[in-house]
């Protein structure tokens, strides 16, 4: 079985978890904190010199991480990875775009929220500069979900799992999601497919 070394409330996390759940792959899961410095033990850092979570052991010892990667190495030829070319290379596009443009943005400004050891941070110019950056990668999304139901192609994909993790967090950061109606019936419909986990499952 492929461990998932795991920090509950992280969206990067949560990403591989929601996709494993979808691909019905259970997963044994050792849950760490890049808060409480276990991800630069000695020990963490022999199996991702990174120091970050998620990272995956798979069951002959290797080690993978950067979520969007560990996702489309356990999504390898199933139906979250589209068969048409274009669409696939369009869901390359939204994970890259998530990770430059998004997660950036969005999850940063969340967690000068969220967690308490960053508040310190979270000057008025860095959080303008954040929610205008956050704002922009939503009207990005609302873009393309105002007139269609899934991110890339016409079904559920790894697009679509990666953008949700931190979007459907994002009101958590002072972003106002009701301004984004396409999203907002994106994520119901996430939310309402039978694999669905919550971040805290």
């Amino acid at each position: 079985m492929i461990t998932l070394y795991d920090m509950p409330d992280s969206g990067n996390s949560y990403k591989v978890r929601l996709a494993a759940a979808h691909l019905g792959r259970p997963l044994r899961r050792v849950t760490m904190s890049s808060r409480d410095g276990s991800t630069r033990s000695p020990g963490f850092l022999a199996k991702n010199p990174i120091g970050k979570l998620p990272t995956i052991e798979l069951a002959d010892g290797r080690f993978l991480a950067e979520s969007n990667a560990i996702m489309l190495y356990l999504a390898e030829g199933s139906a979250l990875v589209p068969a048409d070319s274009y669409d696939r290379a369009k869901m390359y596009e939204w994970l890259f775009f998530e990770q430059y443009s998004h997660e950036p943005a969005i999850a940063v400004r969340r967690a000068l929220f969220v967690y308490e050891e960053r508040r310190h941070l979270a000057t008025p110019e860095r959080l303008a500069q954040l929610l205008d950056a956050g704002n922009r990668a939503l009207t990005v999304m609302e873009t393309r979900l105002a007139g269609h139901d899934w991110l890339a192609g016409d079904a559920l994909s790894l697009a679509d799992i990666a953008l949700y993790a931190y979007t459907h967090t994002a009101e958590e950061g002072g972003y106002d999601l009701a301004l984004y109606p396409g999203i907002v019936g994106w994520m119901a419909r996430i939310a309402a497919l039978p694999a669905h986990i919550g971040l805290s499952a």
